[in-house]
C-alpha cells in the first residue's frame, strides 16, 4: 500500500461522519504495509488505531509544507522543511535501527534502506540550498557590457 495514500486515508478517515473507511484502511496499513506480501508495521505489536491516525496525520502535515516548499522555493521554507524531515526520519531510522529483530533480513535491509534515504535527502537539500547565491548584478555593471544592439 503506499504510504501517502495510507497516511491521508487513515488522516481523512478520522475526520468523515463514517469512519469504517478509515478503519479499515487503517487496519490494512497496519497489516499489509509496504506490500507485496511484506508486512513492517504488525510484527512491532498490537494495531493501534490512534497511533496509526496519528501518524498519518503527521505525514499528511509534513506533504503540506514539502509540497509548499516545492512550489514556492523559498530558501527559508526549503530549510525549514528539510530541518523537519530530519527531525521525523532521524529518530525514526534510530528506533528501527535497535528494533529489526521483528522483521526477516531482507525486509530489515529493505526498511532500514529506505528510511535511510530520508535524512540523506534531507541533507543533500540543506548542503544544496546552504549554497551562497550569486551576486546580484548592479545596474552600473550592466552598462560597462559592451552591448551587442544599439539603442
Amino acid at each position: 500500500m503506499n504510504v501517502c495514500f495510507a497516511s491521508c486515508s487513515c488522516s481523512w478517515g478520522s475526520l468523515g461522519p463514517d469512519r469504517a473507511v478509515g478503519r479499515i484502511l487503517a487496519a490494512g496499513f497496519y497489516d499489509d504495509f509496504p506490500g507485496a506480501g511484506r508486512s513492517w508495521v504488525a510484527p512491532d505489536g498490537p494495531f493501534n488505531e490512534h497511533l496509526v491516525r496519528d501518524v498519518g496525520v503527521l505525514n499528511l502535515a509534513l506533504a503540506v509544507v514539502t509540497i509548499a516548499a516545492a512550489v514556492w522555493l523559498t530558501r527559508p521554507l526549503v530549510r525549514a522543511t528539510a530541518w523537519a524531515w530530519l527531525a521525523y526520519s532521524v529518530p525514526h531510522l534510530v528506533y528501527h535501527v535497535w528494533h529489526r529483530g521483528a522483521l526477516d533480513p531482507s525486509d530489515q535491509v529493505s526498511s532500514l534502506t529506505s528510511l535511510a534515504l530520508v535524512p540523506v535527502l534531507a541533507l543533500a537539500v540543506l548542503v544544496v540550498s546552504a549554497r551562497p547565491r550569486p551576486a546580484a548584478r548592479s545596474r552600473s555593471e550592466d552598462h560597462d557590457r559592451v552591448p551587442l544592439v544599439r539603442d
